[in-house]
């Protein structure tokens, strides 16, 4: 049985995250900062682990909760308060790093010995077009648009981490992806494609074997050159 944790996992992306890896076998743990939000991932069959990624007690008591570990599904994100430059400021970059990028690391960091003793670990980083400069340089992409600097800023930081870690753990599958315009909380639900198609890309790389690619960036279409 695969063992999978999934952050930000009681709603959006994760949540039909988690339900599509039940799915496929996975015994799913919903990571999520609020357990009283746990309903919809119960009733999937997931497990409820409460799990704030800013929070280093929170991330320690998680990962011990677990039995082992083989997929690890860094979905959970925030936009930020800040979208343009009129209010931006330091503070309004971290908020958005903190979560984004740093919550990354402080629980991948914290769930490595778990991933190393599993015979096929996969790590899957929810980044975003809007951290592609390809795509947020394209006036036909969605993420052209996107005017958001906190948020843009940190996916892009999240597709090189990916990278980083990649070529770093060449024994594992650890891959980025990309969900699209999906309609979620993040964009007030204004996104043209359903969470099922939001999360192509990411299910595709956590159901990955020992030859799967490593350090790339997939949409739902397949690879992105970068």
């Amino acid at each position: 049985m695969t063992t999978t944790l999934v952050t930000g996992a009681n709603k959006s992306l994760g949540l039909e995250t988690a339900r599509r890896l039940i799915a496929a076998g996975h015994t799913v743990h919903a990571g999520m900062r609020d357990l009283a939000n746990a309903g919809p991932a119960q009733d999937l069959g997931a497990i409820p682990v409460q799990l704030d990624v800013t929070d280093s007690d929170s991330v320690d008591k998680a990962v011990a909760s677990l039995p082992d570990l083989d997929v690890l599904v860094n979905n959970a994100a925030v936009v930020g308060p800040s979208w343009g430059l009129d209010d931006l400021d330091v503070d309004a970059m971290r908020i958005a790093f903190e979560t984004n990028v740093f919550g990354i690391v402080r629980l991948t960091q914290a769930a490595l010995p778990l991933l190393r003793r599993s015979t096929n670990p996969v790590i899957v980083n929810v980044a975003s077009g809007l951290g592609f400069p390809r795509a947020m340089l394209d006036p036909d992409d969605d993420s052209f648009s996107g005017l958001m600097v906190p948020y843009a800023s940190s996916k892009a930081a999240v597709i090189a981490l990916t990278v980083q870690y990649a070529k770093n753990l060449p024994g594992m599958r650890i891959n980025a992806s990309d969900p699209g315009y999906t309609a979620t909380d993040l964009n007030a639900h204004q996104g043209h494609q359903t969470v099922t198609e939001g999360t192509d890309a990411t299910v595709a790389l956590a159901l990955l074997g020992p030859d799967g690619p490593t350090g790339e960036f997939h949409n739902r279409h397949g690879r992105l050159a970068y």
